[in-house]
């Protein structure tokens, strides 16, 4: 398998598409001033405690208070309440392998027992906001590397249970326990596997060094406060995605091509060269056919094989995935090796689809019905293999005797939508025609407003690909009239992104005119 990742950064957005043999497999969108994502570190305000629910709601910033369940504190939460209040004193922080750990809380305890309305706590976003809901936070802070993770208060070393054999598993456990500091936890990740001593230490060393660089800002925040974020998105992305498979990486802004560059150097030294810049006249995503795949990829309606497609619908409660053989003209031998046929493609769409769009929580599919208790076994083993892939916790049960797979999915962000329906090109969403004969008027007076009102001495124009061939077309093109009247710093160039008769119209920082 080939991977190939590609980032889209605009001024307002952050675009990451992971390629896997060409089809995309994973999208991530963020905005560029986005806040609490997962893994970022906050000192929090105990807002309430609710008895009932063994939770308290957390003040971090955020519009709506964070919610900490009793079971999210982390056995050692009273040794990390001795150490934010030591930090917050003014002798300032001690070394975290000198300090005496307190007794581990009781499983079963109450929330009452450990915090109280108004107290300073410290946690980490476990759940970005989604939906109506604020985050979800825990306590039991994490550092994530490469092939470790750093939990700091603990001193329990774990291996991956992806890591099947006994013997590596052993050998990497004897070996962070012998190299990890005290009140130091690890949990070993499955790309540890095999690796060297003089390499894990690297790691456990620059962990470490980064919890003592942030632990000295909570004495320097103000509750509610950021004290450590999260590494770069994209760098984060990589960290956890990195493997021989990649062939290469595209960026188009060059501080996150640097960042990029210099990250994969520091895990795969001589792989370097797999980060190219884009600086193409066209967007990273038109110009490698990424857009067509995301219109394609998204939306209720996705066909997969010969004919047959599935219908995703999105409810607040779960996820329903019809599967329908459609005007398949292939066909098995009878109708039952039909079924299996499509029931086996789909499934190794489905997995796709929950990866691309980050689908969280309950999952039903509604497969089209079998009689053979074999096939069955078939379809829920496919799908099972079709998602080792996804790094994402889920659980998947066997098909139900009405043909229904319940798959779960862990949600720790909102689910990836996008809307691929396209205003109508004739009343572009008004629910009147207007003459289409006058596009080019308008997109002329829309030219002559951003060049003579904003003053622009270099403006590009963003057209669908139809009307892009329909303005170059001839001798003289619309578009070399308009260069002669505006100035030849006009540029037309095609967008997939835009809708049939859509236009935008940016300045020389790519960023969109207003027009009104």
């Amino acid at each position: 398998m080939s991977a190939e990742l590609f980032v889209d950064v605009t001024p307002n957005e952050l675009t990451i598409a992971l390629l896997e043999n060409k089809r995309l497999a994973e999208l991530r969108k963020e905005q560029s001033d986005v806040q609490f994502a997962v893994g970022d570190i906050y000192l929090g305000k105990v807002k309430k405690i609710m008895p009932g629910l063994n939770a308290a709601f957390v003040d971090v910033g955020y519009e709506k208070d964070a919610f900490l369940h009793y079971l999210d504190l982390g056995p050692q939460i009273r040794t990390l309440q001795k150490y934010v209040s030591m930090a917050s004193a003014k002798k300032g922080v001690i070394a975290l392998h000198k300090l005496k750990p307190e007794n581990d809380i009781n499983k079963n305890g109450t929330i009452s027992e450990v915090l109280s309305a108004g107290q300073e706590v410290l946690v980490q976003v476990a759940k970005e906001p989604i939906s109506t809901k604020g985050p979800r936070l825990t306590s039991e802070i994490s550092i994530a590397g490469r092939n470790l993770i750093l939990i700091p208060f603990s001193d329990r070393v774990s291996v991956s249970q992806k890591i099947a054999q006994a013997e590596e598993r052993s050998r990497l456990k004897r070996l962070l326990l012998s190299i990890k500091p005290k009140n130091y936890g690890v949990i070993v990740r499955t790309v540890a596997e095999g690796k060297r001593v003089a390499e894990l230490d690297k790691e456990l060393r620059t962990l470490v060094k980064r919890w003592e660089e942030a632990a000295p800002r909570i004495k320097e925040t103000k509750a509610p406060g950021l004290v450590m974020g999260e590494i770069g998105r994209t760098t984060a992305f990589l960290r956890d995605l990195f493997n021989p498979s990649f062939q290469s990486i595209y960026v188009n802004n060059q501080s996150v091509y640097k960042e990029m560059k210099d990250y994969v150097e520091l895990i795969a030294p001589g792989r370097e060269r797999i980060v190219r810049y884009h600086d193409g006249a066209l967007p990273i995503f038109d110009q490698f056919g990424i857009e067509k795949q995301i219109k394609a990829s998204f939306g209720k309606t996705v066909s997969f094989r010969s004919g047959a497609y599935l219908i995703i619908e999105h409810t607040e409660a779960l996820h329903v995935i019809d599967v329908n053989s459609g005007n398949r003209s292939k066909s098995a031998s009878s109708q039952e090796g039909n079924a299996l046929d499509v029931n086996l493609a789909a499934a190794d769409e489905i997995a796709r689809q929950l990866r691309l769009r980050d689908m969280g929580g309950i999952i039903v599919v509604d497969f089209i019905d079998m009689q053979d208790p074999e096939h069955r076994q078939k379809v829920f083993d496919r799908m099972r293999e079709a998602m080792d892939s996804d790094r994402t916790k889920h659980n998947i049960l066997p098909l139900s005797k009405f043909g229904l797979m319940q798959i779960t999915r862990q949600r720790v962000r909102p689910e990836m939508h996008i809307d691929t329906a396209e205003t109508c090109p004739s009343c572009l969403g008004s629910g009147v025609v207007a003459p289409s004969i006058l596009l080019t008027d308008k997109i002329e007076q829309a030219i002559r407003f951003a060049v003579q009102k904003h003053k622009n001495k270099k403006t590009t124009l963003w057209v669908h690909p139809y009307l892009y061939a329909y303005l170059k077309k001839g001798f003289p093109s619309t578009v070399l009239k308009w260069r002669w009247r505006f100035g030849f710093g006009l540029r037309v160039l095609p967008s997939d992104s835009l809708s049939f008769l859509e236009f935008k119209i940016t300045d020389d920082k790519n960023q969109k005119i207003d027009l009104v």
